[in-house]
């Protein structure tokens, strides 16, 4: 045989085999043909508007459901650790909008309709706390303004939202609602892995056609184990409003309960005082009701280092205890000595 005939049939053979081991088609769905995807562009019925007629639009001005953090057409997120009172503060949110009343200094111009997802909680307990929530605020909702969907009801569980399905069964309970508090992720958006951005989608633009119908959606979330919300960073690109609630710095956090540090981590559209940090504390009384105390987070800290000069400690010691700036140490025991507080004088620094 050639060399020509033996390089052939080498060829031949590498061919061959290459041919066994290709892949074969999977026997999946076949391809749609290109007219579904032209069907598919012509639902969605997409159009655009030039500059100069989009200025032209009458388009209703925001107004808030709570001043100054949550708007109409808004969207939002509070996150926290567990047990440290998130969905005490979302109830309270939730009801004031409900009644037209306040919460924490924030008002509610007036009452409007609220749909509350509850995801995890009995029902006695949801029960006692909205029992409680009542005796303790001044304004009253009508029965029918806050309507709730909670787990111990339904005889089949409560819908995912990050699913199709799950969103067209909560349509006849979302149509009426102004503010649809979703308490909470974990639990209510179940499909996909939480630190996927790609698992948010489904839930993102749910979100986004309810504030395009001018609703508002308040999202309740956990924190995760350094501090930050949960999963992916991608929930809070289209949201208006994201709060923080975190554990006092320098006090255990498992002796506190519903007493916690707000910091506004994302503010669109309010600005100066009223986005500033706040401790708040939520304190039961005898008779089942509630009180809310806060004050600027500030004067907290200020508090806190008197405190702390006071028991002894140096500023210094008293900026590593609370993990603020040494300077910012220095300046409230100054301080706290013109305002005649200081017991003992801390440390000589």
């Amino acid at each position: 045989m050639s060399e020509r005939d033996t390089g052939a049939s080498w060829l031949d053979e590498r061919a061959n085999t290459a041919a066994k081991l290709r892949p074969v088609p999977s026997e999946g769905p076949p391809t749609p043909p290109a007219s579904a995807y032209e069907e598919t562009a012509a639902s969605m019925a997409l159009k655009s508007i030039s500059l100069g007629d989009f200025l032209g639009l009458n388009i209703p001005p925001r107004t808030m459901l709570l001043a100054p953090w949550l708007p109409t057409s808004g969207l939002a997120m509070v996150y926290a650790p567990r047990g440290i009172g998130k969905t005490w503060f979302a109830m309270y949110a939730g009801y004031a909008v409900a009644a037209g009343g306040s919460f924490l200094g924030w008002e509610a111009p007036s009452p409007a309709p609220v749909l509350y997802l509850d995801g995890e909680m009995p029902a006695i307990a949801l029960q006692e706390r909205f029992a409680s929530i009542i005796q303790s605020t001044e304004h009253e909702a009508a029965p029918e303004a806050l309507q709730l969907l909670t787990p111990d009801l339904q005889p089949r569980g409560m819908p995912d939202l990050s699913t199709v399905e799950g969103q067209t069964a909560l349509e006849p309970f979302t149509d009426p609602a102004k503010l649809i508090v979703v308490d909470n992720i974990a639990t209510l958006c179940r499909t996909g892995k939480e630190n996927e951005g790609e698992s948010w989608l489904m839930v993102q633009e749910w979100a986004l056609r309810m504030r395009a119908q001018g609703k508002t959606v308040l999202f309740v979330h956990h924190a995760g184990k350094g501090g930050q919300q949960r999963g992916t960073s991608r929930r809070e690109d289209v949201l208006d409003t994201v709060i923080a609630l975190r554990y006092p710095k320098g006090e255990d956090d498992d002796a506190q309960g519903a007493k916690f540090e707000l910091h506004f981590e994302k503010n669109r559209g309010f600005y100066g005082d009223d986005a500033k940090g706040r401790e708040i504390e939520l304190v039961s009384s005898p008779s089942g009701g509630t009180t809310w105390s806060w004050l600027p987070l500030q004067e907290s800290t200020y508090q806190r280092v008197v405190d702390l000069l006071n028991e002894g400690l140096s500023p210094t010691e008293a900026a590593r205890e609370l993990d603020i700036h040494k300077s910012t140490a220095t300046r409230y025991r100054k301080r706290a000595e013109r305002d005649g507080l200081l017991a003992k004088k801390g440390g000589g620094e």
